[in-house]
């Protein structure tokens, strides 16, 4: 089985989790390899909703084992928690789930720095979760953070090593903000007790997954955000900060480039962003709003709102180019089903002048506008569709002209939050 690549085609919220556990079905893996838990999949089984945080979407097929990769930055506090909702909803978890010894460890001070650090910004926002991965990439990426190999040390030295780093952040909080001191000795000691419940499930990656790099295993690698948050090649400075993109599932996981296999991005038949930062196809007031409830657009970790906007084909190309894409899945297509009329941004005017590709300079973006075409809405539900053939007429000339103006065939269709509410479409949509 040809291994797999899921990734955000936009800015995150695309309902990857969703494609992901559709997708998941036969693989031996499922490896996430990037984010912490800013990021959730929501995922429906049934009659059962299930967000997830931190645990790859292949926790919900029998079989699959899942990885959390050296590319993460992970919540101890949270993954536990996580770890024994999921049990208690009777899903084995322990048994299948590994997680990378160099994956980076956040602590409760980094949560405590991205709050401070996003309240000194004030206007500057840039809308972060408050879940601390910005300062945890950063100590990684100064080589001073902690890893998860540091919860199989001998437990009173871990308890030790916290400490220290547990002061050394207090003296930041009291020296740049004047912020009161964390309680260094009692989070240590609950740090001591999460490495025993976690240690059994830190590895070492290189030979976890050597059966994937040698071919005998197949694999799902898991995105987290979208292409559009990619702290190299999204809309910096707002964005994520670690590489959503197709390299993050090279260098998150130590597999080599062979091992990707198809690279499929996930768009919504529309558009979102949470957070601060330039939107071209933003609706603002009364439209926008209509959108967000039909499309329940509110952050599975956060609950914040969603922005929303008509579909960008000016960013979505840039995407399929950035991680040359070998397909597309378009997702929430239901969500469209009452509005008589659709917009897509087919280029962008910018002082007058047409751009059809791409602009990443944080000064160019924000001016520019969409040029919007119209296009026929079906009016019609779709949500009970298995094939293309059941789609209204309207919604499948939309979906041709996605596919055309993508230019990288559309492999599938959600049209709905349900397991099955999904048209596979391998060979593309256009007839």
């Amino acid at each position: 089985m040809e291994n797999r690549v899921i990734i955000g085609g936009q800015w995150g919220d695309e309902g990857k989790g969703k494609i992901i556990d559709a997708f998941g079905e036969g693989f031996d893996w499922v490896l996430r390899y990037q984010g912490g838990a800013n990021a959730g999949h929501t995922i429906q089984v049934g009659a059962k909703e299930h967000v997830l945080h931190l645990i790859p979407s292949g926790i919900f097929r029998e079989g699959v084992r899942c990885f959390l990769g050296n590319g993460m930055v992970i919540d101890p506090w949270a993954l536990r928690d996580e770890i024994v909702a999921l049990e208690e909803k009777g899903v084995s978890v322990r048994d299948r789930l590994y997680v990378s010894s160099a994956a980076s460890l956040l602590m409760p001070y980094h949560k405590r720095l991205d709050e401070l650090r996003e309240q000194l910004r004030k206007r500057k926002s840039i809308g972060t979760t408050g879940r601390g991965i910005g300062p945890a990439y950063q100590d990684k990426l100064q080589r001073s953070g902690l890893r998860l190999g540091a919860l199989t040390m001998p437990l009173e030295k871990l308890e030790r090593t916290a400490i220290e780093h547990i002061l050394e952040a207090n003296e930041i909080l009291a020296g740049q903000f004047e912020a009161e001191p964390l309680p260094a000795k009692v989070l240590a000691e609950e740090l001591v007790v999460l490495a025993q419940t976690l240690r059994p499930m830190i590895v070492d990656g290189f030979t976890a997954l050597r059966g994937i790099r040698e071919r005998r295993e197949s694999a799902l690698f898991e995105g987290a955000q979208g292409t559009l948050l990619d702290i190299d090649h999204g809309t910096f400075p707002y964005v994520t900060s670690s590489n959503c993109t197709v390299g993050g599932a090279v260098t998150g996981t130590g597999l080599p480039p062979r091992s990707l296999g198809e690279i499929v991005g996930v768009f919504k038949a529309y558009c979102t962003r949470v957070g601060n930062g330039p939107f071209p196809t933003e609706l603002l007031a009364e439209e926008g709003e209509h959108l967000r409830k039909l499309g329940g657009e509110f952050g599975a970790t956060t609950g914040r709102p969603r922005r929303c906007g008509w579909f960008d084909l000016v960013a979505g190309r840039y995407t399929v180019g950035v991680n040359g894409l070998s397909g597309a899945v378009i997702t929430k297509l239901d969500v469209l089903d009452t509005l008589p009329t659709i917009k897509v941004a087919e280029a962008y005017d910018l002082d007058g002048e047409r751009l059809d590709d791409f602009p990443v300079r944080p000064d160019m973006l924000p001016r520019v506008r969409p040029v919007l075409k119209e296009i026929p809405g079906w009016e019609k539900p779709t949500n009970k569709a298995k094939k293309l053939a059941d789609l209204p007429s309207p919604a499948r000339k939309y979906l041709e002209y996605l596919e055309k103006e993508l230019g990288v065939l559309i492999v599938g269709v959600s049209v709905g939050k349900a397991r099955d509410e999904m048209i596979l479409t391998p060979t593309g949509v256009t007839t």
